[in-house]
């Protein structure tokens, strides 16, 4: 759990142009009535097109962070994927399981790293027993 800080308190929203609270502060939003993107998604809605009205803000390595909160009364239902999104995920997640070696496609998604599968990448690490050479009696 972040530190709270208090130099995201800021209310009245003189600070930062619009309220912000420090995140996990008890004094904060109501989540009733603001929510986050991910608050909104989790109860099937999205922010429908609606400006920010207040903000969380915590404390990073780099910086600061801000999470945009939207009116819960405002926001619309998240529209259902159509049939050609649908099929244009299955074809991309295809492309990830597909070597470009061998142009076979395999049951597990093929690391970027040697970009191939496992068949077709000569570094990779092979049974010990199909490579020993036969014992001799």
């Amino acid at each position: 759990m972040p530190r709270i800080s208090m130099h995201f308190w800021d209310p009245q929203g003189q600070r930062f142009g619009i309220p912000t609270w420090p995140i996990g502060h008890p004094d904060g939003p109501d989540p009733e009535v603001l929510a986050t993107y991910r608050q909104l998604k989790a109860r099937g809605l999205r922010p429908g097109g609606q400006e920010p009205v207040a903000q969380l803000g915590w404390w990073i390595r780099r910086g600061q962070r801000f999470a945009y909160l939207y009116r819960v009364d405002q926001a619309k239902k998240q529209r259902p994927m159509s049939p050609a999104k649908w099929a244009s995920i299955h074809k991309a997640l295809a492309a990830r399981r597909t070597c470009p070696e061998c142009k076979t496609e395999k049951d597990y998604y093929i690391n970027r790293t040697p970009g191939v599968c496992g068949e077709c990448d000569p570094d990779a690490p092979r049974d010990r027993d199909t490579d020993a050479p036969p014992i001799a009696a």
